[in-house]
């Protein structure tokens, strides 16, 4: 079956990560998946969040996320949620997800009694925003991590393993990876995908908007999104090896 764009169904669309994209966080990335872009920040504050306080819970740090679109980052203007007074159900899951995607693989001791912000603000989208959320925070925060050790501020690198994400799911009968908006809003099936360098799931989320799906195809699909996700942990470990400001994985 055609995609939209040309692609086959086990390719990614062309991915672009753009490190210290603002000058003022702790640390930042632009990412580019397709015709979906998010810019990532990392932001440090040098307290543990309320919850943790209230609780007395020493010796240990914690990362959270906060996620938001942008009013003209889909074709037709949204309100913005500030506006409305209240976040919608949608972009707390995503907050979350985002949250939990980033603790996994964080060594949450090793980072003291402080906080990290992460800030995943999409400003265009074209499916897939919350994977590439995770995947470009994965960046923005090491770059945060780095900027304490460099300081002292830390004896232990907190972070434990790479995570990145992507999207998957079966259109007319057929598996694909790493849907666009339109696959994404016509998809029979559609999943995200989470999950750490060394091959383990944070999150498989999976629904079926049609008819159910097979063992069968969900093995089809998480074989398309592991080798997905596996292209996206090459990109970062070369930008951090290589420590490029720039990385991407093309159509070639």
């Amino acid at each position: 079956m055609a995609r939209i764009d040309g692609r086959a169904p086990d390719r990614m669309r062309p991915t672009t990560l753009t490190r210290n994209y603002i000058k003022q966080p702790e640390g930042s990335v632009l990412i580019v998946v397709g015709d979906t872009k998010v810019i990532c920040t990392a932001s440090i504050d040098d307290r543990q969040p309320r919850f943790m306080r209230e609780q007395r819970i020493r010796n240990r740090g914690w990362v959270t996320a906060e996620y938001s679109m942008l009013p003209r980052s889909t074709t037709e203007r949204m309100q913005r949620e500030a506006t409305r007074g209240s976040l919608g159900g949608r972009t707390q899951e995503i907050q979350r997800l985002i949250g939990r995607s980033l603790r996994a693989i964080m060594d949450l001791k090793a980072l003291g009694e402080r906080t990290i912000w992460m800030d995943c603000d999409v400003i265009q989208a074209d499916g897939g925003t919350r994977t590439a959320s995770i995947t470009g925070a994965f960046i923005a925060l090491w770059d945060a991590c780095q900027w304490l050790m460099e300081r002292e501020m830390i004896k232990t690198f907190p972070i434990r393993d790479h995570v990145a994400a992507t999207s998957v799911g079966i259109i007319g009968g057929t598996p694909m990876l790493d849907l666009c908006y339109a696959e994404d809003s016509s998809a029979d099936v559609d999943m995200n995908i989470v999950m750490t360098g060394a091959g383990k799931f944070v999150e498989i989320q999976g629904t079926a908007e049609e008819a159910p799906f097979s063992k069968e195809e969900s093995d089809q699909m998480l074989d398309l999104a592991m080798n997905g996700i596996r292209q996206l942990i090459r990109l970062q470990q070369r930008m951090l090896i290589e420590k490029l400001n720039e990385a991407s994985i093309g159509d070639s």
